[in-house]
């Protein structure tokens, strides 16, 4: 416990023993209120709230008057309203409404402001408010078990989601059992917050009384364990979270980042529950929600500058904020189609082992942990970002470019791989940072890593007496490319897999490039026109989707589709953009889901539509379309294949009792029986780079795509405001107006082939083209050379030449024929 919260405690029992918690009938001997409490003097005072502090004795809810801002209009009427209900110690829909009645009768809101603030000030009377008439018997069972033991037993028994007043008390929209019912009227405290926002007095009563309660219910939370003794205290957050005004300007100052520390420490099951209540709140209650902490965290961010000296991570509101935003993230997603099966089954190759690895011995396990970091309240709900189909909020709406732009990565980096226990890293909310910010955490992983390797393979060498070896060496030749990438990778993932998190070294034969990355791009760009070539019969092609498919047929062995997924990874783990045309399904699968009928959209969507109409259509389906559970498809031949989806599946016809099996069938054998051995393969070798890197917490299926493919938005403005110039060249050169002027002329083709010839890829970088950093640079005066460039340094050679025609001729026959690494 620090000093500040210490002292905050003590302040409490001193305040107890001194002044009373203003309950008249309080029974805690150690509280003034109380008949039997001995009157002390302040320093005896002092020192029992000392010895009450040591033993953390119990502390009393207080009971505060609430003064109100509005004019005093009548003493004797106020008077008289405080002691008609002055025995309200909780509040009810009934009980709001006969006060409201009273106050409008007199014209006055005094007594209604004095309740409000004393009720919402205090933790135990809010949280015995608004209880529905009937509490149900599973509630009744809920708040009867004392235990802690007893109570995280029931949490195992439970699956997701919550009900509120309207779901059903047996189960979810997502047809999952509950097993938690608030005892909070959802629908009476909706009524009741509509009924008092519409008096003006009140607005400032409730911000008052959320100033007071909330540090009262942050070290109850946080030392006094009163959730695990009453699951109810969850009341509280449900209450005051129905508030609609909570985003406006009289909360975010003080009441609503109070409010956002006090939720934070929750425990991980109560923050569970909270999440599986609100996704059955329906989209207008969640997004609002959400807008709330989006909301306060932008403020803050914007109120405040960030350094250095001063990180965003140490900012208390931005991290307690942004953890409550983590609730209704999931709430989004529970609320939402999800698909909690279709999981593929992982490979449990990388066994625990009772051997110290020699990263244990040098002390850096903490850095390179195995295996990927799983979200604690991901794991309490079983859920994952992965399983969503349709979240309530779209995932780009969480994202909050105000923390993207001032989060200082690599020391978020530190934080998220050494220091998760002392140091908040909002890489462990991923879902509010952009891919962009995010690539960035894995480029540090990625390199950090090579680093790693590179400085054991230097220990082995000193040990073994042998040459180092700190890089991925891959000598290939250009005619025979893939049977020497093939070979040598082979041999690497079989002799020693911990090599391929070396930095990559590409070298052809015979020819003097020096690869500091534009080698390695021309590499991975060879190899994947070969191995999509159609003519080996790998994938198969849509000319209308323009996308590949593992061919079910290929006569390839499962080693080259292999090495196609250790091209993928490396290609992620050293920064580089792939040519790849992959549907959706083949990066969800990637992540760890089977592929689904609603997948066959864009990687199948012939196939998908005449499914679409076998579940839709009305007729007979016995009749019309005599369908039957034997399917067939064509081989690599042209062929005709006939395959069973149920034993004897010929003799089973698709009725409208069975079709729902028949499509769920059909597109399991398309998207992952019938290609099982080759993405089995493919997938093998993805996870040889990427199995230790955070990529599967920190990136969704869509971002994988972008991070391998990059943007095929092609922004050249963008790029042309991020160029720089070297060499005697400045963007006010007529020769770079005209260069400039050239290039937005030319058609979309011929811009890839100039992206290509200059960056060794035809994409945009994540973030797109103005993250590319392009330099172009004088190469003498006017000639007829040719343009030339080093793709590893993004940077163009550009003779001075003398007319825009001829820079405009030069630079087509450039990027039209230009290829290879030899010396001109």
């Amino acid at each position: 416990m620090n000093r500040a919260t210490a002292k905050r405690l003590i302040e409490r029992y001193f305040q107890q023993l001194t002044q009373g918690c203003g309950n008249s009938n309080c029974t805690n001997e150690f509280c003034a209120s109380c008949s039997a409490c001995q009157p002390l003097g302040n320093n005896a005072a002092a020192a029992k709230a000392l010895e009450l502090f040591k033993v953390n004795a119990k502390l009393c809810d207080y009971y505060p008057s609430v003064e109100s801002r509005s004019d005093e209009n009548s003493r004797l009427g106020r008077e008289m309203s405080t002691e008609e209900f002055s025995d309200v110690h909780y509040l009810t829909e009934h009980t709001v409404c006969r006060i409201l009645s009273v106050c409008e009768e007199e014209g006055n809101y005094s007594a209604l402001v004095r309740v409000i603030g004393r009720i919402f000030s205090n933790a135990d009377a809010l949280m015995k408010s608004f209880r529905k008439e009937e509490p149900s018997a599973a509630v009744k069972t809920l708040n009867s078990l004392k235990s802690k033991d007893e109570e995280k037993r029931s949490d195992q028994s439970s699956e997701n989601n919550l009900s509120s007043s309207a779901s059903s008390p047996d189960e979810t929209p997502n047809g999952i059992p509950n097993s938690f019912e608030p005892s909070v009227d959802i629908d009476a405290v909706r009524r009741v917050y509509d009924k008092l926002l519409s008096v003006d007095q009140v607005e400032s009563a409730l911000v008052n009384a959320l100033i007071y309660l909330t540090p009262n219910v942050e070290l109850d939370l946080e030392y006094l364990d009163v959730y695990e003794a009453n699951p109810d205290y969850l009341n509280i957050f449900i209450i005051v979270m129905e508030n609609r005004n909570l985003h406006s300007p009289e909360y975010l100052e003080v009441a609503l980042p109070l409010f956002c520390k006090a939720m934070s420490k929750l425990p991980l099951m109560a923050l569970a529950r909270l999440s599986k209540l609100w996704s059955t709140f329906g989209l207008p209650h969640v997004r609002r929600m959400m807008e709330t902490f989006q909301q306060l965290i932008t403020f803050t961010v914007v109120s405040n500058e960030y350094g250095a000296e001063n990180l965003i991570n140490d900012d208390e509101t931005v991290v307690a904020a942004t953890k409550c935003l983590r609730v209704v993230f999931y709430a989004s997603i529970l609320g939402g189609e999800v698909d909690g099966e279709h999981n593929e089954e992982e490979d449990d190759e990388d066994a625990e082992s009772d051997e110290l690895t020699l990263h244990e011995l040098l002390g850096e396990d903490r850095l390179y942990k195995k295996g990927p970091r799983v979200d604690p309240l991901e794991k309490e709900l079983s859920v994952r970002p992965v399983d969503s189909v349709k979240p309530l909020i779209p995932f780009e709406d969480f994202v909050n470019e105000s923390v993207n732009e001032v989060i200082e990565m690599d020391k978020d980096f530190t934080f998220f791989k050494v220091n998760a226990e002392t140091k908040f890293s909002f890489q462990t909310c991923p879902f509010i940072l952009s891919v962009i910010t995010k690539s960035q955490g894995l480029y540090y992983d990625n390199r950090i890593r090579m680093y790693s390797e590179r400085r054991l393979t230097a220990l082995y060498s000193m040990v073994q007496g042998q040459q180092p070896n700190p890089y991925l060496k891959l000598k290939v030749r250009r005619d025979h490319i893939i049977d020497d990438a093939l070979v040598r990778l082979e041999m690497i993932s079989m002799e020693n897999p911990s090599d391929l998190k070396k930095q990559l070294y590409v070298e052809f034969e015979g020819e003097q490039g020096v690869d500091e990355g534009g080698v390695s791009k021309e590499f991975f760009q060879l190899v994947l026109e070969e191995i999509f070539n159609l003519d080996i019969g790998m994938f198969t092609y849509d000319n209308d989707t323009k996308l590949f498919w593992f061919n079910s047929s290929s006569l390839e062995n499962e080693a080259q589709y292999t090495l196609i997924g250790i091209v993928l990874g490396l290609a992620i783990y050293n920064n580089c953009i792939l040519d790849v045309h992959f549907p959706m399904v083949v990066y969800r699968k990637l992540m760890g889901k089977k592929g689904t009928y609603l997948d066959l959209s864009d990687s199948h969507p012939v196939l998908y539509q005449s499914l679409k109409e076998v579940l839709e259509y009305s007729g007979s389906l016995e009749e019309d379309m005599m369908l039957t559970f034997q399917i067939s498809h064509t081989d690599l031949f042209g062929n005709p294949v006939l395959y069973d989806l149920k034993e004897k599946g010929d003799q089973i016809p698709v009725t409208k009792e069975n079709r729902q099996e028949f499509v769920h069938l059909y597109a399991d054998y398309i998207l992952n029986k019938s290609v099982e051995s080759q993405f089995k393969a493919f997938k093998k070798g993805f996870l040889m780079v990427t199995n230790e890197s955070p990529l599967k917490y920190l990136f969704r299926p869509e971002e994988v795509e972008l991070l391998i493919c990059g943007s095929r938005k092609l922004d050249f403005e963008a790029l042309e405001k991020t160029t720089e110039y070297d060499g005697g060249y400045t963007k006010d050169s007529q020769i770079i107006k005209d260069f400039w002027e050239t290039i937005h002329s030319f058609g979309e083709e011929q811009k890839r082939l100039f992206l290509q010839f200059t960056t060794g890829t035809d994409r945009a970088p994540v973030g797109g083209l103005g993250k590319l950093k392009m330099i172009i640079a004088k190469n003498g005066s006017d000639s007829d050379r040719l343009p030339t460039s080093h793709t590893c340094f993004n940077a163009l050679l550009l003779p001075e030449y003398s007319s825009k025609d001829k820079l405009k001729e030069r630079l087509l026959k450039a990027i039209t024929y230009a290829k290879g690494f030899g010396m001109l």
